[in-house]
């Protein structure tokens, strides 16, 4: 099972990608955490303990430039499109509770792409995590789309868009729904978090534009907010009624793979 969770920056992403795996673990599951946000926050979620050390993969720059053939941060080079990279998770992934987890780090961008070692480094290492490893992986992704292409979508079981009651945040859920609609992604699951109130989650019902969605909502929680100043993992922050609310989402997500 290859799960995507998507959404706006701050709605909650990493402690839905966070217990998602930590629940699929307890369960006896190889899982691998993905965490393809620039703004690294699925390690703390996961409960990983602080100082940790944790490398990004973005910035293992002898390993990127020995298996692309090209210096990084240098122009007009020749490099390999298709590096050798199933041998990265094994490598450099950090075990936490059960849950394997990998960073792949920001790359700066210029211009208006970035065909460097780097992007071409860490889209390969997706596109294997995605179509050939048998582990169930849960990737918390950046707000959008942008470390999954038409190569690696068929792999994509399903894409878990978290809001929270506001436009920026439906706006943003509406974008990453129809980008991936491009792409061929079909399997969408929307999870309304931090809703405090009745007024919220109707909110959230009304404004969302898309059709034959699933809905999940999540109440506002003091114990989950804190659970990062406390070092333990959003999951350990959760109630029974909110643990509860992920355990039925990953039932749906695992019923709408039957054949």
């Amino acid at each position: 099972m290859k799960i995507a969770v998507s959404g706006k920056g701050g709605v909650g992403k990493s402690t839905i990608a966070a217990s998602i795996a930590l629940i699929l673990a307890q369960r006896g599951m190889r899982v691998l955490a993905l965490d393809a946000d620039p703004d690294a926050n699925l390690a703390s979620s996961l409960g990983v303990p602080k100082g940790t050390h944790i490398t990004p993969i973005s910035a293992e720059i002898a390993l990127i430039e020995e298996r692309t053939g090209a210096k990084v941060s240098q122009y007009g080079q020749v490099f390999k499109l298709n590096p050798e990279v199933t041998d990265v998770a094994e490598k450099f992934a950090v075990t936490h509770n059960g849950v394997e987890l990998l960073v792949l780090g920001a790359v700066k961008k210029g211009g208006g792409g970035c065909a460097c070692p780097e992007n071409i480094f860490i889209k390969a290492l997706v596109n294997d995590l995605v179509l050939y490893k048998n582990e169930t992986l849960i990737m918390d992704m950046e707000a959008g789309i942008e470390h999954l292409g038409r190569a690696t979508v068929a792999g994509v079981d399903v894409m878990v868009i978290v809001v929270e009651p506001g436009q920026r945040s439906l706006d943003c859920a509406d974008s990453v729904i129809r980008m991936s609609k491009e792409i061929g992604i079909a399997n969408f699951i929307i999870v309304g978090n931090k809703v405090a109130c009745d007024d919220d989650k109707r909110f959230i019902n009304e404004q969302l534009t898309m059709n034959n969605e699933q809905l999940f909502i999540l109440p506002y929680s003091d114990a989950i907010r804190n659970s990062d100043r406390d070092g333990v993992s959003a999951l350990d922050g959760m109630g029974n009624d909110e643990r509860t609310v992920i355990e039925n989402l990953i039932d749906t997500i695992w019923r709408s793979k039957q054949p």
